[in-house]
């Protein structure tokens, strides 16, 4: 039988919507989208696509480390992204620059909007803590 495991930030957005940041089932970890915020829950970077990518991939480590998981887990990944066509090459560089040498499987989707005004990149993973960390 697998076991489940939630885990969240305490922020109200969670409440709000009804979503866990992150949850694991058996040996896959569903991270839901990471966005650019601080501890307290607060949106920062509104509009700066290089800040946003950073704090995402910051908040992405913090639901890696309460798993005990490492980026070389990571198996997939969903990038939504505003302006694609503008931001793509500092997608890709984040992107390069985040996972070194490691090639999850990567999706990168063009959206008009996303949730908060100024968001402009929001990111989706999938951890099979099965593989070697």
């Amino acid at each position: 039988m697998a076991t489940m495991d939630v885990f969240t930030y305490n922020v109200p957005a969670e409440s709000d919507f009804g979503y866990a940041q992150a949850i694991r089932s058996g040996e896959l970890i569903h991270v839901s989208g990471q966005l650019s915020f601080d501890e307290a829950g607060e949106f920062l970077h509104a509009g700066d696509f290089a800040a946003q990518l950073k704090q995402t991939y910051a908040n992405t480590d913090k639901v890696l480390d309460h798993y005990g998981a490492t980026r070389n887990q990571v198996v997939s990944q969903t990038l939504y992204v505003v302006n694609l066509r503008q931001n793509a090459a500092a997608a890709a560089e984040g992107n390069l620059g985040y996972f070194g040498d490691h090639r999850p499987a990567s999706t990168v989707v063009g959206i008009t909007e996303l949730t908060l005004p100024g968001q402009v990149i929001e990111i989706s993973f999938v951890i099979d803590t099965r593989l070697p960390a």
